[in-house]
């Protein structure tokens, strides 16, 4: 299969990338190139061909000739989507919807796009399904419903399209994140030796590992068009619903002598438990292999191997919202994120 991968140089991208590569597809990736600068290790593994270009301007000629689009590249959490709620109407539902109607147009016979269990937003201690009600705390969370509901619609014979509402990724990448809470609870506990929490980590949220992820758009790239077809699909396990403090516990328990003070209720309003159920039944060969303390020691090890400062923790690549602060700062992006054409000396 002729796959475009969309964010290919991002941090669930540079997993993916390969993984379609070692699964026998034909791949082409396409990044803005925000995070390029962020590159923390080395994985040793075959990377995809990347054109540089915005989600904004890929037009039907780019996307003739492949069979499928996994797409991944958007504004990145919910910290960016807040700082620019405008922009990121523009990038995420706009860019995203405008792209899935170009891939129809070319003759893209699947679509896999990359949604978020965040859509919950505050459901509190009952299990989400697909079908539950959706309440989007951010920008973000309801850019991710408004792409599922104006791509829905394109679903037909031809033209398949399944939205995979990943839970809070976590794990080791060449493209590295830190805001991530498993990643971040990692970091400090390695770089500080401790984990102080503002909160009392009472809120849920179910985590999955980014090559967990990967291997969930594996199987939709391939499953059957009658199971998946214009579905939502949540991608985690069951087992892996945490309280935050659980997560900081489990982090507490990897790092050998890291302390772990929980503190008073915050003002987090995101918290929600979700089954994963349905994946399961329609994408059987799906199978998640990770657990939150398996992650906490692969980042470890890591950590280990590269002798991870806290410089390299807290540089800019690693953080979105850090990294786009940067390039704006620094005038290589403008106010609508378009890269700024450097000036001839």
């Amino acid at each position: 299969m002729r796959v475009l991968l969309t964010g290919a140089d991002g941090y669930i991208g540079a997993i993916m990338g390969p993984m379609l590569l070692e699964a026998g597809h034909d791949v082409v990736g396409v990044d803005t190139g925000f995070y390029r600068r962020g590159w923390l290790f080395d994985d040793h593994r075959t990377h995809p061909k990347v054109i540089s270009k915005d989600l904004r301007r890929i037009e039907k000629a780019d996307l003739e000739g492949f069979d499928a689009v996994v797409h991944l590249s958007e504004l990145s959490n919910d910290p960016i989507g807040e700082n620019d709620p405008g922009l990121t109407l523009e990038i995420n539902h706009l860019g995203s919807a405008g792209l899935a109607e170009k891939a129809k147009a070319a003759g893209v016979k699947r679509f896999i796009y990359a949604s978020s269990c965040s859509t919950y937003g505050a459901g509190g201690d009952e299990m989400r399904t697909e079908t539950s009600d959706l309440a989007p705390q951010t920008a973000y969370a309801r850019c991710k419903i408004l792409v599922e509901q104006s791509v829905r619609p394109m679903a037909d014979a031809t033209f398949t399209p399944v939205f995979m509402r990943n839970a809070t990724a976590y794990g080791a990448s060449p493209r590295q994140r830190f805001d991530l809470v498993l990643n971040n609870l990692c970091g400090f506990a390695w770089t500080t030796g401790e984990l102080r929490m503002t909160s009392d980590g009472s809120p849920w949220r179910p985590i999955v590992h980014i090559e967990d992820i990967c291997g969930a758009m594996l199987c939709a790239l391939t499953a059957d068009r009658d199971a998946v077809s214009g579905e939502a699909f949540n991608v985690g396990a069951d087992s892996e619903n945490y309280r935050i403090r659980e997560i900081a516990g489990i982090v507490a328990r990897t790092f050998p002598g890291c302390e772990l003070t929980i503190g008073e209720s915050g003002g987090d309003t995101r918290s929600y438990r979700v089954s994963f159920a349905k994946i399961r039944e329609r994408m059987p060969a799906f199978k998640t292999r990770w657990t939150a303390e398996r992650g906490a020691r692969q980042l470890r090890a890591v950590f280990e191997r590269i002798g991870l400062s806290k410089e390299m923790f807290e540089a800019s690549p690693f953080t979105r919202l850090k990294e786009i602060k940067h390039l704006r700062e620094t005038g290589q992006l403008d106010e609508r994120l378009n890269w700024r054409a450097v000036e001839p000396v």
